[in-house]
């Protein structure tokens, strides 16, 4: 009877209490992490403050960027206050310590009031990032994936109703009620680029778009335990484009170089050489399919960009590679200072048009943060080449302490990113840091014990070797 019992008890799922006591220490022994409801919809939150990038002014010089993402941020990181180690607490206070060491640092200490005024919104992007970071590294990878995957559907769908099924007139209402400024109205530019308007679905402009699409199919991808998983975001790389067309789909293959290369390549969470040759042959035909893809795809847009005629891509890719050398070059010890632009926008402006991708028709932009939409470029244009490398070396140092299996592959897909977003102060940069990540944490993290310690006990107790388990396939 008592065998029958305890039959029945691990046939249903529980578990001995020895387990729970396991689990409830140091989940990680057994691999069992499930985060709750409420938590999963401040993930949402946070996710949709990325997407919206929803920003409310408190004062002239004070934004509060991606509102809603800081609300759910600072209350995940009350939620997480109890699994914060005094060694990770130690690394932040580190990291942010030495970024106000580098605004010390920065020539021209008139600015320094500016430059104050953005490290505070840097250590609240940091701090609300690592917050969501928290979170997310105590999901399952089942609800990860599910909760990534269901947003970037959401947003493929929303874009098509946008395009073919008339909810065009509605995102547009929609839109001018919540944003004060910003909002993308340059139509006809989509249809000398595209042959069509691009869609916004309540965002911005579509770039916000089509770049939290690429980061919410990345983050599926890598975080799914699906076996063809890579086939089916393979596909949903062509419905986006065909959705939402635009270059910056085009890096959700870029992607994959730093998937494959970083994590796709481990055994037993250490690099396997047969492996990573296989993955760098599929790494090399992923490259090969974005150089195609980008000429086939975008013919019009790419003859403007290799004639000078996009301002846009000069903004975004040329220009702030042009001013982060030239700042390497004068300015290495500590660079502009954290968001230095007005510092040396006269040096910006004088590069950009004695550039021969610069066109002289073009007006330049106003204020002097729209000169600079990179933040891969940012980064060493804001702290120079010393300091540039002091502070990316404490990020990573910091990301090791809190448990990241390969900064490497963090930083390449912050850097990709980076050629399609700006604000290296704001919570998108530091989110997509933080969010490769949890996904690198999730993507290593062993398979669930608890269940195969159940099987064992049964096998035991009949005296009888038990069944294997088979490895879930989750999306």
């Amino acid at each position: 009877m008592t065998i029958l019992s305890a039959e029945r008890r691990m046939s249903h799922g529980s578990r001995s209490p020895e387990l729970i006591e396991a689990e409830r220490i140091d989940p990680a022994r057994t691999g069992v992490r499930r985060a709750d409801g409420f938590d999963m919809a401040l993930i949402c939150l946070f996710l949709l403050g990325l997407y919206s990038n929803y920003t409310i002014q408190i004062s002239t010089n004070v934004p509060f960027p991606s509102a809603p993402s800081g609300v759910a941020g600072l209350i995940l990181l009350w939620r997480r206050r109890n699994q914060i180690s005094a060694i990770a607490l130690g690394g932040l206070v580190g990291v942010l310590l030495l970024f106000l060491i580098s605004i010390l640092c920065a020539t021209n200490i008139n600015y320094l009031s500016r430059r104050t005024n953005g490290l505070i919104q840097l250590s609240y992007s940091i701090v609300i990032g690592y917050a969501l970071f928290l979170t997310v590294t105590q999901a399952s990878r089942q609800q990860i994936a599910r909760l990534f995957l269901g947003f970037a559907i959401v947003i493929l769908i929303g874009c098509l109703l946008e395009n073919y099924a008339g909810l065009r007139p509605i995102s547009d209402a929609v839109r001018k009620v919540i944003y004060a400024r910003g909002v993308y109205e340059n139509d006809l530019r989509d249809m000398l680029y595209y042959q069509r308007v691009r869609p916004k679905f309540f965002a911005s402009e579509p770039a916000s778009v089509t770049f939290c699409y690429s980061v919410f199919t990345f983050v599926w991808l890598v975080v799914s335990r699906w076996r063809w998983k890579l086939v089916l975001y393979v596909i949903l790389v062509g419905l986006g484009m065909f959705a939402m067309p635009g270059p910056t789909l085009l890096l959700m293959l870029l992607l994959t170089l730093p998937y494959m290369l970083f994590l796709a390549s481990r055994k037993a969470g250490k690099l396997d050489a047969a492996r990573l040759l296989l993955v760098a042959l599929a790494a090399v035909f992923f490259l090969g399919a974005f150089v195609v893809l980008g000429k086939s795809l975008f013919p019009t847009r790419l003859e403007e960009v290799t004639s000078g005629n996009d301002p846009s891509f000069f903004y975004r890719v040329r220009g702030p590679a042009l001013v982060g050398i030239d700042i390497l070059d004068s300015y290495p010890i500590a660079g502009a200072g954290i968001t230095g632009e007005p510092f040396i926008e006269n040096r910006v402006v004088n590069l950009y048009v004695r550039s021969p991708a610069y066109s002289a028709s073009w007006q330049v932009v106003k204020p002097a943060t729209e000169l600079l939409i990179n933040y891969f470029w940012l980064h060493w244009i804001y702290f120079g080449l010393v300091w540039g490398v002091i502070l990316a070396t404490a990020v990573t140092a910091w990301l090791v302490v809190i448990g990241v299996p390969s900064p490497a592959f963090c930083w390449m897909v912050w850097a990709i990113l980076g050629q399609a977003s700006g604000a290296y102060v704001g919570p998108t940069c530091w989110a997509v840091l933080f969010l490769a990540g949890a996904a690198a944490v999730l993507h290593e993290r062993p398979e669930p014990q608890s269940e195969r310690r159940g099987v064992v006990e049964i096998s035991v107790l009949r005296g009888v070797a038990g069944p294997r388990l088979s490895r879930p396939n989750a999306m």
